[in-house]
């Protein structure tokens, strides 16, 4: 898989998870502020992990540290837009899972914004690199092709 770009579709994101904007997450300039867009693929990627039974915020043994994030952006986004954050994952190694996302408004084809987002699994006591669980891996295995 390729990183996000601006002519990526919906259907190229096998996960889609519904975000609405905030009035604070506006700048001065009337859109939403870059920094947000990290949130939102957090939020998205938590969000589906959660869903899928295999994240525990609060007990969970092995958790997943974000080590590296980018973003593009192609088009604006505003409060009150309602988005959609495409999820797929690109790479899915021992102890670490490369996310791509995409900011979508809903029901929109247009990219607004497109990036990537590494989770390193690690031992929650002792802060060290851990392979991912297996039944996370299963749960990621189906965002993405040929991982």
């Amino acid at each position: 898989m390729r990183e996000g770009r601006g002519d990526d579709r919906r259907a190229d994101y096998p996960h889609l998870a519904r975000v609405q904007t905030r009035w604070m997450d506006n700048d001065v300039y009337g859109h939403v502020n870059n920094v947000t867009y990290y949130s939102y693929f957090d939020t998205a990627v938590n969000q589906y992990l959660i869903e899928q039974g295999v994240l525990d915020i609060h007990a969970g043994r092995v958790v997943g540290l974000v080590v590296d994030t980018g973003c593009s952006y192609f088009r604006s986004i505003a409060f009150p837009d309602r988005l959609e954050i495409g999820v797929r994952v690109a790479k899915l190694g021992n102890a670490s899972v490369r996310y791509e996302v995409a900011v979508f408004r809903e029901g929109d084809e247009a990219v607004c914004a497109a990036g990537h987002f590494v989770h390193v699994y690690v031992d929650r006591d002792s802060g060290r690199s851990v392979p991912i669980p297996d039944d996370v891996r299963q749960v990621l295995a189906r965002l993405g092709t040929g991982v």
